[in-house]
Protein backbone atom coordinates (compact mmCIF):
# COMPACT_ATOMS: atom_id res chain seq x y z
CA UNK A 1 0.00 0.00 0.00
CA UNK A 2 1.61 3.23 -1.40
CA UNK A 3 1.65 6.33 0.98
CA UNK A 4 -1.01 9.26 -0.20
CA UNK A 5 0.99 11.73 -2.22
CA UNK A 6 0.36 15.83 -1.72
CA UNK A 7 -0.75 17.21 -4.74
CA UNK A 8 2.16 18.82 -6.21
CA UNK A 9 4.14 15.70 -5.49
CA UNK A 10 1.64 13.17 -7.04
CA UNK A 11 1.15 15.62 -10.46
CA UNK A 12 4.96 15.64 -10.94
CA UNK A 13 5.17 11.54 -10.16
CA UNK A 14 2.15 11.31 -13.03
CA UNK A 15 3.61 13.47 -15.28
CA UNK A 16 7.20 11.53 -15.04
CA UNK A 17 5.63 8.13 -15.61
CA UNK A 18 3.55 9.96 -18.50
CA UNK A 19 6.96 10.66 -20.04
CA UNK A 20 8.41 7.97 -19.36
CA UNK A 21 5.63 5.87 -21.11
CA UNK A 22 5.38 8.13 -23.87
CA UNK A 23 9.13 7.52 -24.57
CA UNK A 24 8.96 3.65 -24.49
CA UNK A 25 5.56 3.38 -26.39
CA UNK A 26 7.79 5.68 -29.20
CA UNK A 27 10.79 3.58 -29.06
CA UNK A 28 9.03 -0.44 -29.19
CA UNK A 29 6.15 -0.35 -31.95
CA UNK A 30 6.09 -4.52 -32.53
CA UNK A 31 9.35 -6.42 -31.32
CA UNK A 32 12.09 -4.89 -29.48
CA UNK A 33 15.30 -3.48 -32.19
CA UNK A 34 18.85 -5.63 -31.52
CA UNK A 35 21.49 -3.25 -30.82
CA UNK A 36 24.01 -3.81 -33.60
CA UNK A 37 26.59 -5.04 -31.04
CA UNK A 38 24.73 -7.54 -29.68
CA UNK A 39 25.73 -10.75 -31.54
CA UNK A 40 24.18 -13.12 -28.39
CA UNK A 41 20.58 -11.56 -28.60
CA UNK A 42 20.68 -10.62 -24.97
CA UNK A 43 17.63 -9.25 -23.61
CA UNK A 44 17.96 -6.57 -20.75
CA UNK A 45 15.78 -6.97 -17.79
CA UNK A 46 16.00 -5.91 -13.88
CA UNK A 47 14.21 -7.43 -11.12
CA UNK A 48 10.91 -5.73 -10.26
CA UNK A 49 12.42 -4.44 -6.37
CA UNK A 50 15.07 -2.41 -8.53
CA UNK A 51 12.97 0.13 -9.97
CA UNK A 52 12.11 2.95 -7.24
CA UNK A 53 9.56 5.38 -8.01
CA UNK A 54 8.11 6.74 -4.94
CA UNK A 55 4.74 6.34 -4.77
CA UNK A 56 4.87 5.79 -8.62
CA UNK A 57 2.50 2.62 -10.31
CA UNK A 58 3.12 -0.22 -11.60
CA UNK A 59 3.02 1.14 -15.32
CA UNK A 60 5.25 3.95 -13.96
CA UNK A 61 8.10 1.87 -13.39
CA UNK A 62 7.25 0.02 -16.00
CA UNK A 63 7.61 2.76 -18.75
CA UNK A 64 10.43 3.78 -16.96
CA UNK A 65 12.36 0.73 -17.54
CA UNK A 66 11.08 0.55 -20.83
CA UNK A 67 12.41 3.85 -22.16
CA UNK A 68 15.85 3.06 -20.42
CA UNK A 69 16.18 0.08 -22.83
CA UNK A 70 15.29 -2.65 -20.66
CA UNK A 71 12.90 -5.30 -22.38
CA UNK A 72 11.61 -7.19 -19.15
CA UNK A 73 11.38 -7.83 -15.68
CA UNK A 74 10.79 -10.21 -13.11
CA UNK A 75 8.41 -10.27 -10.29
CA UNK A 76 8.22 -12.29 -6.80
CA UNK A 77 5.57 -14.10 -6.04
CA UNK A 78 4.14 -14.63 -3.17
CA UNK A 79 3.66 -10.72 -3.18
CA UNK A 80 1.12 -8.38 -2.50
CA UNK A 81 0.24 -6.76 -5.34
CA UNK A 82 -2.53 -5.97 -8.08
CA UNK A 83 -2.22 -8.66 -10.50
CA UNK A 84 -4.65 -6.85 -13.04
CA UNK A 85 -2.59 -3.81 -13.10
CA UNK A 86 0.62 -5.87 -13.72
CA UNK A 87 -0.92 -7.37 -16.80
CA UNK A 88 -2.76 -3.98 -17.78
CA UNK A 89 1.14 -2.14 -17.09
CA UNK A 90 2.67 -5.53 -19.49
CA UNK A 91 -0.09 -4.78 -22.16
CA UNK A 92 0.80 -1.19 -22.31
CA UNK A 93 4.20 -0.93 -22.06
CA UNK A 94 5.39 -4.28 -23.92
CA UNK A 95 7.43 -4.82 -21.17
CA UNK A 96 7.86 -8.65 -20.95
CA UNK A 97 7.57 -10.20 -17.42
CA UNK A 98 9.94 -12.94 -18.26
CA UNK A 99 10.31 -14.82 -14.94
CA UNK A 100 8.96 -15.23 -11.47
CA UNK A 101 11.16 -15.28 -8.34
CA UNK A 102 9.61 -17.93 -5.73
CA UNK A 103 9.89 -15.26 -2.82
CA UNK A 104 9.66 -17.31 0.10
CA UNK A 105 11.95 -20.23 -0.78
CA UNK A 106 15.02 -18.97 1.66
CA UNK A 107 12.76 -18.75 4.95
CA UNK A 108 9.60 -21.43 3.87
CA UNK A 109 12.35 -24.00 2.74
CA UNK A 110 11.49 -26.90 0.57
CA UNK A 111 14.65 -28.68 2.62
CA UNK A 112 12.81 -27.97 6.29
CA UNK A 113 13.04 -30.77 8.60
CA UNK A 114 9.30 -29.87 9.32
CA UNK A 115 7.20 -31.32 6.38
CA UNK A 116 4.37 -28.70 7.78
CA UNK A 117 6.74 -25.84 6.57
CA UNK A 118 8.08 -28.00 3.38
CA UNK A 119 3.60 -28.27 2.68
CA UNK A 120 3.67 -24.56 3.11
CA UNK A 121 6.71 -23.79 1.00
CA UNK A 122 5.11 -25.84 -2.22
CA UNK A 123 2.12 -23.95 -1.72
CA UNK A 124 4.31 -20.89 -2.40
CA UNK A 125 5.92 -22.38 -5.19
CA UNK A 126 2.31 -23.66 -6.38
CA UNK A 127 1.11 -19.59 -6.15
CA UNK A 128 4.32 -18.34 -8.17
CA UNK A 129 3.46 -21.11 -11.08
CA UNK A 130 -0.05 -19.55 -11.16
CA UNK A 131 1.27 -16.05 -11.29
CA UNK A 132 3.98 -16.62 -14.35
CA UNK A 133 1.25 -18.18 -16.38
CA UNK A 134 -1.00 -15.05 -15.92
CA UNK A 135 1.86 -12.95 -16.56
CA UNK A 136 3.05 -14.87 -19.39
CA UNK A 137 6.37 -15.79 -18.00
CA UNK A 138 8.40 -18.98 -18.90
CA UNK A 139 10.28 -19.84 -15.55
CA UNK A 140 10.08 -19.47 -12.02
CA UNK A 141 13.56 -19.09 -10.14
CA UNK A 142 13.55 -21.63 -7.14
CA UNK A 143 16.37 -22.11 -4.31
CA UNK A 144 15.55 -25.33 -3.18
CA UNK A 145 16.65 -25.39 -0.02
CA UNK A 146 19.58 -24.24 2.21
CA UNK A 147 22.10 -26.65 4.56
CA UNK A 148 21.61 -25.27 7.81
CA UNK A 149 22.88 -27.96 10.06
CA UNK A 150 24.61 -31.55 9.56
CA UNK A 151 21.99 -33.75 12.10
CA UNK A 152 18.71 -32.20 10.45
CA UNK A 153 19.50 -30.40 6.92
CA UNK A 154 22.69 -31.31 5.71
CA UNK A 155 23.43 -31.63 2.14
CA UNK A 156 22.17 -35.48 1.46
CA UNK A 157 18.58 -34.50 3.62
CA UNK A 158 18.26 -30.89 1.03
CA UNK A 159 18.88 -33.17 -2.04
CA UNK A 160 16.62 -35.18 -1.06
CA UNK A 161 14.02 -33.44 0.45
CA UNK A 162 13.81 -30.74 -1.91
CA UNK A 163 13.73 -33.15 -4.77
CA UNK A 164 10.68 -34.89 -3.48
CA UNK A 165 8.57 -31.85 -2.91
CA UNK A 166 9.51 -30.54 -6.61
CA UNK A 167 8.43 -33.88 -8.05
CA UNK A 168 5.01 -33.03 -6.57
CA UNK A 169 4.55 -30.19 -8.62
CA UNK A 170 5.57 -31.28 -12.15
CA UNK A 171 2.51 -32.23 -13.12
CA UNK A 172 1.36 -28.28 -12.82
CA UNK A 173 4.69 -27.17 -13.93
CA UNK A 174 3.58 -29.15 -17.58
CA UNK A 175 0.23 -28.15 -17.18
CA UNK A 176 0.93 -24.50 -17.01
CA UNK A 177 4.06 -24.84 -19.61
CA UNK A 178 6.04 -23.27 -17.12
CA UNK A 179 9.69 -24.10 -16.01
CA UNK A 180 11.49 -24.07 -12.74
CA UNK A 181 14.90 -22.86 -12.76
CA UNK A 182 17.06 -23.86 -9.82
CA UNK A 183 19.23 -20.99 -8.81
CA UNK A 184 22.77 -21.20 -7.46
CA UNK A 185 23.51 -18.76 -4.32
CA UNK A 186 25.93 -19.20 -0.92
CA UNK A 187 23.43 -22.04 0.39
CA UNK A 188 26.20 -24.26 1.02
CA UNK A 189 24.41 -27.07 -1.32
CA UNK A 190 25.23 -26.72 -4.86
CA UNK A 191 28.87 -25.05 -4.81
CA UNK A 192 29.82 -26.67 -8.16
CA UNK A 193 28.73 -27.19 -11.51
CA UNK A 194 28.46 -30.82 -11.58
CA UNK A 195 26.03 -30.97 -8.45
CA UNK A 196 23.89 -28.95 -10.31
CA UNK A 197 24.11 -30.82 -13.14
CA UNK A 198 22.69 -33.97 -11.53
CA UNK A 199 20.44 -32.01 -9.35
CA UNK A 200 18.68 -31.18 -13.03
CA UNK A 201 19.22 -34.10 -14.46
CA UNK A 202 17.90 -36.86 -11.92
CA UNK A 203 14.51 -35.36 -12.69
CA UNK A 204 14.90 -36.64 -16.03
CA UNK A 205 12.41 -33.88 -17.38
CA UNK A 206 12.96 -31.17 -19.49
CA UNK A 207 10.68 -28.78 -17.33
CA UNK A 208 13.42 -28.38 -14.90
CA UNK A 209 16.82 -26.24 -15.73
CA UNK A 210 19.37 -23.93 -14.11
CA UNK A 211 19.01 -20.49 -13.38
CA UNK A 212 22.65 -19.47 -13.12
CA UNK A 213 24.12 -16.42 -11.49
CA UNK A 214 27.32 -15.38 -12.94
CA UNK A 215 28.40 -13.61 -9.96
CA UNK A 216 27.51 -15.86 -6.69
CA UNK A 217 29.66 -18.51 -7.91
CA UNK A 218 33.37 -16.75 -8.34
CA UNK A 219 33.50 -17.30 -4.35
CA UNK A 220 33.56 -21.25 -4.76
CA UNK A 221 36.93 -20.17 -7.56
CA UNK A 222 35.44 -22.00 -10.60
CA UNK A 223 35.45 -19.67 -12.79
CA UNK A 224 31.79 -18.90 -14.35
CA UNK A 225 32.39 -19.66 -18.28
CA UNK A 226 33.26 -22.82 -17.04
CA UNK A 227 29.77 -23.42 -15.37
CA UNK A 228 28.16 -22.08 -18.51
CA UNK A 229 30.04 -24.48 -20.46
CA UNK A 230 29.17 -27.55 -18.55
CA UNK A 231 25.44 -26.93 -18.24
CA UNK A 232 24.95 -26.05 -21.13
CA UNK A 233 21.40 -26.33 -22.26
CA UNK A 234 20.29 -26.64 -19.15
CA UNK A 235 21.00 -22.68 -18.30
CA UNK A 236 17.76 -21.37 -19.03
CA UNK A 237 18.64 -18.01 -17.73
CA UNK A 238 21.06 -15.83 -16.08
CA UNK A 239 21.34 -12.98 -13.89
CA UNK A 240 24.43 -11.23 -12.02
CA UNK A 241 25.89 -8.47 -10.03
CA UNK A 242 29.29 -7.89 -9.47
CA UNK A 243 31.26 -9.92 -7.38
CA UNK A 244 34.76 -8.88 -6.32
CA UNK A 245 37.36 -11.10 -4.24
CA UNK A 246 38.88 -8.37 -2.16
CA UNK A 247 35.78 -6.21 -2.40
CA UNK A 248 32.67 -8.58 -2.52
CA UNK A 249 29.78 -6.79 -3.96
CA UNK A 250 30.15 -3.95 -6.03
CA UNK A 251 29.14 -2.44 -9.45
CA UNK A 252 28.64 -4.79 -12.34
CA UNK A 253 31.49 -4.81 -14.22
CA UNK A 254 33.56 -3.98 -11.28
CA UNK A 255 33.96 -7.28 -10.28
CA UNK A 256 36.65 -10.30 -10.86
CA UNK A 257 34.02 -11.73 -13.60
CA UNK A 258 36.01 -12.27 -16.83
CA UNK A 259 33.01 -11.47 -19.24
CA UNK A 260 34.71 -11.64 -22.90
CA UNK A 261 35.23 -15.49 -21.62
CA UNK A 262 31.77 -15.53 -20.17
CA UNK A 263 30.07 -14.31 -23.26
CA UNK A 264 32.15 -16.73 -25.58
CA UNK A 265 30.90 -19.50 -23.21
CA UNK A 266 27.51 -18.09 -24.21
CA UNK A 267 27.80 -18.45 -27.61
CA UNK A 268 29.10 -21.90 -27.43
CA UNK A 269 26.33 -23.27 -25.60
CA UNK A 270 24.07 -21.52 -27.83
CA UNK A 271 22.33 -19.57 -25.05
CA UNK A 272 19.57 -16.95 -26.61
CA UNK A 273 18.10 -14.87 -24.07
CA UNK A 274 17.44 -12.96 -20.48
CA UNK A 275 20.34 -11.39 -19.00
CA UNK A 276 18.94 -10.25 -15.73
CA UNK A 277 20.22 -7.47 -13.51
CA UNK A 278 19.97 -7.90 -9.46
CA UNK A 279 21.35 -4.91 -8.00
CA UNK A 280 20.20 -2.25 -5.92
CA UNK A 281 18.95 -0.31 -8.72
CA UNK A 282 16.61 2.82 -7.78
CA UNK A 283 15.33 5.29 -9.58
CA UNK A 284 16.08 6.88 -13.41
CA UNK A 285 19.71 7.94 -12.45
CA UNK A 286 20.77 4.83 -10.69
CA UNK A 287 18.81 2.57 -13.68
CA UNK A 288 19.94 4.16 -16.38
CA UNK A 289 23.76 3.70 -14.74
CA UNK A 290 22.55 0.16 -14.28
CA UNK A 291 21.78 -0.38 -18.21
CA UNK A 292 25.10 1.35 -19.29
CA UNK A 293 27.13 -1.14 -17.54
CA UNK A 294 24.93 -4.02 -18.67
CA UNK A 295 25.90 -2.86 -22.33
CA UNK A 296 29.19 -2.72 -21.30
CA UNK A 297 29.61 -5.99 -19.94
CA UNK A 298 27.10 -8.10 -22.13
CA UNK A 299 28.17 -6.16 -25.24
CA UNK A 300 24.76 -4.85 -26.21
CA UNK A 301 25.27 -1.51 -26.39
CA UNK A 302 24.38 0.39 -29.94
CA UNK A 303 27.34 0.48 -32.69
Amino acid sequence: MTTPLVPSRRKFVQQAGTAALAAAVATAPGRPTRAAGNPLALRKAVKYGMINIPGGSVLDRFALVKSLGFEGVELDSPFEIDRAEVCRARDKTGIVIHGVVDSIHWKIRLSDPDPAVRTQGLDGLKTAMGDAKLYGASTVLLVPGKVTDKETENFQQVYERSQIEIRKILPLARKLDVKIAIEVVWNDFITNAEQLVQYIDDFGDPIIGAYFDVSNMIKYGVPPAEWIRKLGKRMLKFDFKGYSHTKKWVAIGDGDEDWPEVRKALGEVGYRGWATAEVKGGGETELRDVAARMDRVLGTQAG
